[in-house]
């Protein structure tokens, strides 16, 4: 509790102390009892309860958020060019009045959501993009008074500055805005962008009007009911396209999995054929050499294959038949009996 509100709380008890004693003095005095020297005392109270109800109209303590008007009827312009700073401060009683003004940051917020927002219902702006789509958007405006124009706020404004000010001039930033960029480019590449043209529009309007823009919040972008089913739409033909791509990719990984394996079979086909054609030049590269080996044998000795051929033969064999057609291919020695 401050002290100007110490005095005024002072004043409120005087006034009362000053009633309850002149009932006092009223009632006794009735009776035919009374108080002496009750007048004066009467008077005393009275006295001093005026005294600190001129001395707490007088004074006015301003919290560190508040800055003060004061209202003059003895200014010439009706109202001190001073801005009441924090602290207490001494006006002229029931000749100056002040008004006070909150300098902490302030929101202003407009909403689809019928409790979110300022005003009750769905509060969203209705705006048209440059390609005539319709968007419901949510905004909420954060600002507070500059603290060096509170008397110009009040003289331009005084309270209405909320609902007269900073209300229509975000709608009607939001719809300029939207109208200049298409819907495509405010959902994705251009959102920046168009958040930050309304923002740097109404800092300026603000500006000129006493008041600091904080930050400027966009919500929330709602579509026509036709359009995010074209959205939807368009989402999932797209979603198709995507799976379609994959499964062609997916058959071009098979593909060329097949073809390497298939090039894989080729070739140990081709190293297989050519071992296979190694040993069997390696085998008949050793059959001529034994021919060779066995030619040269011969002629060394021509009876060797006559010795070999009866080695051949079972033994105790007597009698051989050979057809009488047939010329004998080998000298056979003379058998005995």
């Amino acid at each position: 509790m401050n002290v100007a509100d110490v005095m005024r709380a002072m004043t409120t008890v005087a006034w009362l102390g000053a009633l309850a004693v002149i009932a006092i003095v009223v009632t006794r005095a009735g009776r035919g009892r009374p108080i002496r020297s009750g007048t004066a005392l009467v008077l005393g109270l009275v006295v001093v309860a005026l005294l600190l109800t001129v001395v707490s109209a007088g004074l006015v303590f301003m919290q560190p958020e508040q800055r003060g008007v004061v209202i003059s009827a003895l200014a010439p312009k009706g109202y001190r060019e001073e801005i009441l700073q924090p602290g207490l401060h001494w006006v002229v009683p029931f000749f100056e009045t002040v008004v006070v003004y909150p300098i902490s940051r302030q929101t202003y917020t407009m909403s689809i959501a019928p409790l979110e927002g300022a005003v009750q219902g769905d509060d969203s702006v209705t705006a048209r993009t440059a390609d005539g789509q319709e968007l419901f958007i949510d905004a909420s405006v954060i600002f507070a008074i500059d603290p060096e124009k509170v008397v110009d706020v009040h003289i331009a404004w005084k309270n209405r500055y909320t609902d007269e000010l900073v209300r229509p001039q975000a709608r009607g930033i939001i719809r300029d805005a939207t109208s200049q960029f298409g819907v495509e480019q405010i959902v994705t590449s251009q959102r920046d962008a168009f958040q930050s043209s309304m923002e740097t529009a109404m800092a300026e309007k603000l500006s000129d009007n006493g008041l600091i823009l904080v930050d400027f919040v966009l919500r929330n972008i709602t579509f026509s009911p036709e359009y995010a089913a074209s959205v939807e739409q368009k989402q999932i033909a797209e979603q198709l396209a995507q799976q379609a791509a994959l499964i062609v990719e997916q058959r071009k990984q098979e593909a060329e999995q097949a073809r390497q394996t298939a090039h894989g079979q080729a070739d140990a086909a081709v190293i297989a054929a050519q071992g296979r054609a190694d040993a069997r030049i390696i085998e008949a590269e050793a059959e001529a050499n034994a021919l060779k080996l066995i030619a040269a044998a011969l002629a060394a000795n021509p009876d060797l294959i006559t010795y070999t051929y009866v080695q051949k033969l079972a033994s105790g064999i007597q009698v051989m038949l050979v057809p009488n057609d047939n010329p004998f291919l080998l000298p056979l020695p003379t058998l005995t009996p």
